[in-house]
C-alpha cells in the first residue's frame, strides 16, 4: 500500500478559518454556472455560490490527488493497489471488488471515470491517505489550495454525507485544474468503455456522445443532490465548462447542460442569453449544514464512518433512478407528409437533432387515408416518457412539430 504519500495536517482545517462554517444555510437543489475557460467569463449563473452536496464529481478531487501523485512520479500507472474490506463494503456503483483483490492505478482511474467505482475510490483514498478520512482532510486542504473555499470533504466517493458540500463555482474551479494541471491525464475523462475481469463498463456522461465537442468531465447522484453534472465542451477553439446541480431525472439533467452549453457558444458568437428557467422543475429545497470548527477538530482516526441511508442511492444507479419513465412505452410523432419520400427525410432530421433522445426508438412511416387522400405519418416507437420529452424539446426548437403519446 502507498501510505500517507503528502505530508499533510489534521488540523488544517481549522487553521483556515473554519469559524465561518458554523452557520446553516438554506439551499434549493438546482444551480448551474457556464464559463469559458481561458477568459473566466460567466456565460450563465444560477445559485452558483450556493451549498450543493456533490455526490460523485467528489471523484474529480480523487482523481486530481492521483493525478498529482502521477506526476510527481511517486507511483506510476502500473502499480498495483489491493482492495481492503472497507473498500469493497462500499454500496455501488461499484466495479465488484473482493478484499485482497488488486488492480492497476490506470484500471482504478477508469474505474471512477466510467462506472464511477466507489469501492475502487475508496481504495485509492486508502493508498494514498492511509485511510479514508485521512485522504478526504487532503482533499479538502487541496481545494483550499485551488481556491475551492466553500467545499469541504468527508470521503472519496461521493456517498452521503451531510457535511460534505461544494458549489458549483468551486466545481467549475476543480474542472479547470483538472484540465489545466494535468493535460496527460485529462484525456481519461472522455473513456466511453472500460473492460475489467471480463466485465463492460459504460461512462455515465452521455454528452460524450450527445453533443458536439464534449471530452468530459463527471456524473453525479445521490438522493440529496439530484442529478449532477460537470461537462466541458470545446468548439472553434474555445472550451466551456458548465456544471449543473439539481436534475430530478439525468436526462432533463442532460438536456437542461445542452441547453445553456448551447446559450453560452452562442453568445461568444455575439448573440445574447435566451436562457431564463432550469429547464427543470426545482425539488423541494433542502437544509445544508455547513460543518463547524467542532467537527473540524476530530482527529481522522476518532470520526465514525457514516453510513449512507438504506434508500439513499448513489452514482449514476440508472438501474433505480427514475425506472418507471423509462419503460419504452411512448411514441412521438414528427409530422404528416403528402410524400413518403418527405416523411423519411424528416426521420433523418429529426435523428441529426435530437440523437440521444432517439438513441433506443424505431423510426417509421405509417399510411393514412382520409377522404380518399393518402398521406404518410412520420413516428419514433420504443421510446421512455423522458426521452419523448427530450426529443420534443429538441425537435420544437428547431420549429419542428412534435407530439408524444403513451403506446399503452
Amino acid at each position: 500500500m502507498i501510505a500517507k504519500i503528502f505530508n499533510l495536517k489534521p488540523a488544517f482545517l481549522v487553521l483556515c478559518g473554519c469559524l465561518a462554517w458554523m452557520q446553516a444555510a438554506g439551499a434549493g437543489p438546482y444551480s448551474a454556472l457556464v464559463m469559458e475557460v481561458e477568459s473566466d467569463r460567466i456565460l450563465y449563473s444560477k445559485n452558483a455560490d450556493e451549498l450543493r452536496h456533490p455526490a460523485s464529481l467528489t471523484k474529480m478531487m480523487t482523481l486530481y490527488l492521483l493525478f498529482e501523485a502521477l506526476s510527481q512520479e511517486v507511483v506510476s500507472l502500473s502499480d498495483s493497489l489491493q482492495a481492503s474490506a472497507f473498500a469493497v463494503s462500499k454500496p455501488p456503483s461499484k466495479l465488484g471488488l473482493r478484499s485482497g483483490d488488486t488492480l492497476s492505478i490506470e484500471e482504478s482511474i477508469l474505474g471512477l471515470v466510467t462506472q464511477s467505482a466507489n469501492d475502487a475510490a475508496t481504495v485509492i483514498a486508502e493508498s494514498l491517505g492511509g485511510s479514508e478520512p485521512e485522504f478526504a482532510e487532503m482533499m479538502t486542504q487541496k481545494a483550499r489550495q485551488l481556491g475551492m473555499n466553500n467545499t469541504v470533504f468527508r470521503n472519496a466517493s461521493g456517498l452521503p454525507d451531510p457535511n460534505q458540500v461544494t458549489t458549483a463555482r468551486d466545481m467549475y474551479r476543480l474542472a479547470k485544474a483538472l484540465l489545466k494541471n494535468f493535460p496527460q491525464y485529462y484525456h481519461y475523462f472522455s473513456t466511453e468503455r472500460f473492460w475489467y475481469k471480463n466485465r463492460s463498463f459504460h461512462n455515465h456522461n452521455h454528452l460524450l456522445n450527445s453533443y458536439a465537442g464534449t471530452d468530459g468531465i463527471k456524473t453525479g447522484f445521490v438522493n440529496a443532490s439530484g442529478f449532477n453534472l460537470v461537462a466541458s465542451a470545446r468548439r472553434n477553439g474555445v472550451r466551456l465548462i458548465g456544471v449543473v446541480f439539481g436534475g430530478n431525472t439525468h436526462a432533463r439533467r442532460d438536456a437542461h447542460m445542452r441547453t445553456i452549453l448551447d446559450d453560452g457558444f452562442a453568445q461568444l458568437e455575439g448573440g445574447v442569453s435566451a436562457v431564463a428557467e432550469a429547464g427543470f422543475e426545482e425539488p423541494t429545497a433542502t437544509l445544508l449544514h455547513r460543518p463547524s470548527a467542532i467537527d473540524s477538530e476530530i482527529s481522522p482516526g476518532g470520526r465514525k464512518n457514516q453510513r449512507p441511508p438504506p434508500q439513499a442511492l448513489n452514482d449514476e444507479d440508472e438501474n433505480h433512478a427514475g425506472r418507471e419513465a423509462r419503460k419504452p412505452s411512448w411514441q412521438v410523432h414528427i409530422g404528416e407528409f403528402g410524400q413518403e419520400k418527405s416523411a423519411e427525410h424528416r426521420l433523418s432530421e429529426a435523428m441529426r437533432t435530437a440523437p440521444y433522445a432517439f438513441r433506443h426508438a424505431k423510426g417509421a412511416v405509417m399510411t393514412h387515408s382520409k377522404r380518399g387522400k393518402k398521406t404518410f405519418i412520420a413516428y419514433f416507437r420504443g421510446l421512455s416518457k423522458e426521452d419523448a420529452a427530450l426529443a420534443c424539446q429538441f425537435l420544437r426548437r428547431k420549429r419542428m412539430a412534435c407530439s408524444s403519446s403513451h403506446s399503452g
